[in-house]
């Protein structure tokens, strides 16, 4: 099988090409503001001469909606090209932490916090919110594992600061492990969404 990964849920994306037990191709470069202009065109130049994918798959967050987005838009339009399967795993099980149990938080802004629990490649908890730092730190304090964040966190939750790899969502993938989503991807959005509603007209 030849999986395609595609992670752009930080501030850092990564593109990975795994067939046959082997990585035909792995790139990662800076993704906060140009996105789109960066990853199409390298889609194009690595996959022109490959000639189709059976398997894309997405690292669906939490992190960046936008970012998360465009992804979601490649694999679709590489789907309506190839007729390729897409399936959809949590970019939190996707770190290079090597032990295979290890839990990852996150700030998801307004006070709250999200919290994973993943066990060889496996969300096995979450990602879920945390509506404060006490039912993050219940959470923490009941579970096992080493702690991760993918951005800087205040030091007093004591998280290591990994990534989220395209090569290992890959090799996920092509095992069929951790898949939390086909066809329909969406991504791990996991607050309601919030729409300001105008002032009411003063008469």
């Amino acid at each position: 099988m030849r999986v395609l990964a595609l992670e752009a849920s930080t501030d850092f994306a990564s593109v990975a090409l795994f067939e046959e037990g082997r990585f035909v191709f792995e790139e990662a470069f800076a993704s906060k503001r140009s996105l789109s202009a960066d990853l199409f065109p390298l889609l194009w130049r690595l996959l022109e001469p490959v000639g189709g994918v059976d398997r894309v798959v997405v690292g669906l967050g939490p992190g960046s909606y936008a970012g998360v987005r465009i992804t979601i838009a490649a694999a679709l339009g590489l789907q309506a090209v190839w007729g390729c399967e897409l399936v959809g795993i949590p970019s939190v099980a996707a770190l290079p932490e090597g032990t295979g149990c290890f839990q990852v938080i996150g700030d998801a802004r307004r006070g709250t916090w999200y919290y994973s629990r993943v066990e060889a490649g496996v969300c096995v908890e979450g990602p879920l919110l945390a509506d404060s730092g006490a039912a993050l730190r219940a959470h923490l304090d009941n579970a096992k594992g080493a702690v991760y964040a993918t951005e800087e966190l205040p030091p007093e939750w004591g998280a290591g600061v990994l990534l989220p790899s395209a090569s290992i969502l890959a090799k996920l993938a092509a095992a069929g492990t951790g898949i939390v989503q086909t066809a329909d991807l969406e991504p791990l959005y996991l607050r309601d969404v919030h729409i300001t509603k105008p002032a009411a007209a003063r008469g």
